[in-house]
């Protein structure tokens, strides 16, 4: 009898111990549920902020580190929901790590043993193997100081004194060497780093360099290499198509003690080793892009800006835009403001379709796949405008893009018929898009001059990088040759020729 009741107060315990583990199950997972809802809220509404539309447009730099810092709390809400989500009897998913870098130097680190004989039996430890984990360092900038010793030899005989000339420099008796100019230089206009935000960088490593003497340096380098712009431009004006666009920026006027706004013009050539030059103008005039081309005579890939008009009347043919036609159509989906931007919109899909599918075909077959699938599509959708256009409301948003389209027609159907064409201009403006960030930095050119320097340097930077050129290594390796570098051999240090 007393067995039977010690065995049903055992039982008894037992049962009040599964229900408060139940109780507090039950309490977790509410809580679980609870959280998630608040999380996945919270993931709701950042992922409107960063890819939603905004009615307030922050300015470039700003929204880049307010897009960081909503990608990394993004980051964090996921991984608290997964932890949450999981059972706690299921196996954590490891993320998949790439490795790291081969061509990183390897700095070994050893961990032996506090004792090299056994803890179990006092025997001495054979090596059997070594498990081997990896992290990934870095090191602040590190300055040196390079010392150019030349000897001096002296004839007994006559008393002649020999030595070996002087390392020429960009900047005579200048104290920095090739590859401290070009990590200045890939800072300003690559990283986009102010010179006084470099100086307090470079305080940071003990070196006191007053901002007054990294914009000597900056200037002298400009100058430097401006003629390797210039051939540049003339290897850019042989090619048969040609990418422009433009894009503001702001030119400090002296007199006035405030900025004037100036623009970069941007030419492109992606037809063999891609080519980036941007030209630096006080203003929009077409005369600059008149200029800028000269005698050249081919296709001049655009979009809709009057200034480029009065040169497609002197043996340069317009090629017109996909891209920009498709932001039009775009934007009236986005607002919900007519039915008829998604006909549009699949339509110009297809085009874009098609063009995937011809990339890196011969330019005879290529050109064959386009008249073959692309020209029905453009047929169409020349139909569908003109059914639709006369019914659009004048004023409307639809009836705008539907004219801009019309109008653009001839420029916009060229590239089907001349397998060299591109369907739009985005090479060029994908070379455009890093000045937003850029200007916002270098506040604005302190002179017309500063500004001309400025775009040399960007075109280098630019072309180096579409050739696959790290720019601080194609920068030190030319700047250490240019000083006795043959001018008739200067060929050998662009970009889209280097290495």
């Amino acid at each position: 009898m007393r067995e039977a009741l010690a065995a049903l107060a055992d039982r008894d315990a037992l049962i009040a111990q599964r229900d408060a583990q139940i109780t507090e199950m039950a309490a977790v997972g509410a809580y679980r549920a609870a959280r998630i809802k608040v999380l996945e809220a919270q993931m709701a509404a950042m992922n409107r902020a960063l890819y939603g539309r905004r009615s307030e447009q922050l300015d470039p730099a700003q929204r880049q580190l307010f897009e960081e810092s909503l990608e990394e709390d993004i980051v964090a809400i996921q991984t608290e929901l997964e932890t949450l989500k999981e059972s706690p009897s299921a196996p954590r998913r490891q993320p998949k790590r790439l490795p790291l870098p081969e061509h990183l130097p390897r700095e070994e680190v050893r961990h032996e043993p506090a004792s090299c004989t056994c803890t179990q039996c006092g025997n001495a430890l054979t090596p059997m193997g070594e498990d081997v984990t990896e992290q990934l360092d870095c090191k602040p900038a590190e300055f040196f100081v390079r010392r150019h010793i030349y000897p001096k030899y002296a004839c007994r005989a006559c008393e002649t004194v020999t030595a070996a000339p002087s390392q020429a420099s960009v900047i005579e008796r200048g104290r920095p060497a090739p590859g401290l100019l070009a990590h200045v230089l890939v800072g300003k206009y690559a990283d986009h780093l102010p010179l006084y935000r470099q100086q307090q960088i470079y305080q940071r490593s003990g070196v006191e360099l007053a901002r007054s003497t990294l914009a000597d340096w900056t200037g002298a380098a400009g100058v430097a290499l401006m003629p390797l712009v210039s051939a540049m431009k003339a290897d850019l004006l042989q090619r048969p198509v040609i990418h422009a666009d433009e894009t503001p920026v702001a030119l400090l006027d002296p007199g006035a003690g405030k900025t004037a706004r100036a623009y970069l013009f941007a030419y492109c050539a992606t037809d063999g080793p891609p080519i980036t030059i941007f030209d630096f103008c006080t203003s929009r005039s077409g005369e600059h892009a008149k200029n800028f081309l000269g005698a050249f005579r081919g296709h001049l890939v655009v979009d809709d800006y009057a200034g480029y008009k009065a040169l497609f009347a002197e043996n340069i043919t317009e090629v017109g835009c996909w891209a920009h036609i498709r932001r039009l159509f775009f934007e009236l989906h986005a607002a919900k403001a007519s039915a008829h931007a998604e006909p549009a919109l699949r339509q110009i899909a297809e085009l874009y379709r098609i063009e995937a599918e011809i990339k890196g075909l011969d330019p005879p077959e290529r050109l064959a796949r386009r008249q073959r699938q692309a020209r029905p599509v453009l047929d169409a959708f020349e139909q569908w405008i003109d059914n639709l256009l006369p019914a659009a409301s004048p004023n409307s948003g639809l009836a705008k893009a539907l004219a801009h389209t019309r109008k653009r027609w001839p420029a916009l159907v060229r590239y089907v018929d001349n397998a060299s064409l591109p369907i739009d201009n985005n090479p060029v403006e994908r070379s455009i898009r890093p000045i937003a960030v850029g200007r916002k930095n270098w506040l604005f050119a302190g002179s017309k001059a500063a500004g001309e320097r400025a775009a040399a340097i960007m075109s280098l930077i630019a072309t180096a990088r579409q050739n696959g050129h790290e720019p601080y290594a194609y920068l030190k390796d030319v700047l250490t040759r240019l000083p006795t570098h043959p001018d008739r051999r200067i060929a050998e240090l662009l970009p889209h020729r280097w290495g």
